[in-house]
Order: C-alpha cells, then structure tokens, then sequence
C-alpha cells in the first residue's frame, strides 16, 4: 500500500459495471481491441495471444478470472481494448471494456479493501479509493496470478 504522504498514478478502465485501476508504472501500452488467437489448453481465463509488432502478447480476460458479466461488444457504451501490463519483464495483455482516464491518487485516500467485493477475491486488491460516483479498485498486478500461473502464462508467449 501506498505511504500516507505519497501520490502516484492510476489507469483507470471499467469491467463491466465496476471501475478499476492499475499503477501507470506497469503500464507498458493501451491498444485497440483486435482478433485474439486462441490458445488450446490454455487456462480458462487466457483468452489467447495477438501480434503486437512483432511481439507476442498473450491476452487475459479479467471477466472470467474475477466472475464479472463483461459488457456486449454491441453495447453503445463498449470502448474495448487491451492494456498491455509489464509484469516481471513480462507483457501480459488485459481486456476491457472501456478505458477512463488517468488520476493522480494521493496515498491517505486509499483504504483498505473488504474481504470479498463485487465477487473478487481481496487478495486481487491493492485497496480501494472513494470517489463522488462510487469506488475505484485498485489492483494488484503483481497478485493477480500465483508463481505458477504466471510461468504458464508466460510459456504461451
């Protein structure tokens, strides 16, 4: 967790009817939603690899890791995409449904988060800031998948 006295900056996207964010730090990229090729027997939230110029990226599907309804990509309001997340010298690509805005968050506004919220495991959430519309989750990428879900993940690429 953040220090008291400390800001940083967030990504901040939706999933489904929830708002997340993720440290700008491990950020590598934002990119337009293109065709995934899929993976067989890969886990179940592996939706498959794209061909970012020339590296290969695989792409997880944060809807079926957490149990959340994604949006329809007929919906009006879909704005997918990828952000592309450097985890260990690792690019993991993440889907979404719509990217928001990046917002300085200041360290004393970040709480705690819950043991469960919205159906994802805490351990996911680095904490949670309110905000006029509601909350924004913070993310963990570094707990979103043990040591050796990461190494399958990373054997894909």
């Amino acid at each position: 967790m953040a220090t008291e006295e400390s800001q940083f900056q967030l990504v901040t996207f939706h999933l489904g009817e929830e708002l997340y964010g993720v440290n700008i730090m491990d950020v590598k990229e934002i990119v337009r939603l293109q065709n995934v090729r899929v993976i067989p027997n890969a886990p179940y939230y592996v939706e498959g690899i794209i061909n970012l110029r020339g590296e290969i990226i695989p792409i997880i599907d944060l809807h079926k890791r957490f149990r959340i309804q994604s949006v329809s990509k007929n919906d009006s309001d879909f704005e997918g995409g990828f952000i592309i997340l450097n985890i260990d010298n690792s690019k993991i690509g993440i889907i979404i449904d719509k990217i928001a805005r990046v917002v300085t968050i200041k360290g004393e506004d970040v709480k705690e988060p819950p043991q469960m919220l919205s159906g994802i495991g805490s351990e996911y959430i680095e904490g949670v800031i309110r905000e006029d519309s509601g909350y924004l989750i913070m993310l963990n990428i570094r707990k979103l998948f043990n040591a050796k879900e990461l190494q399958k993940i990373i054997e894909i690429q």
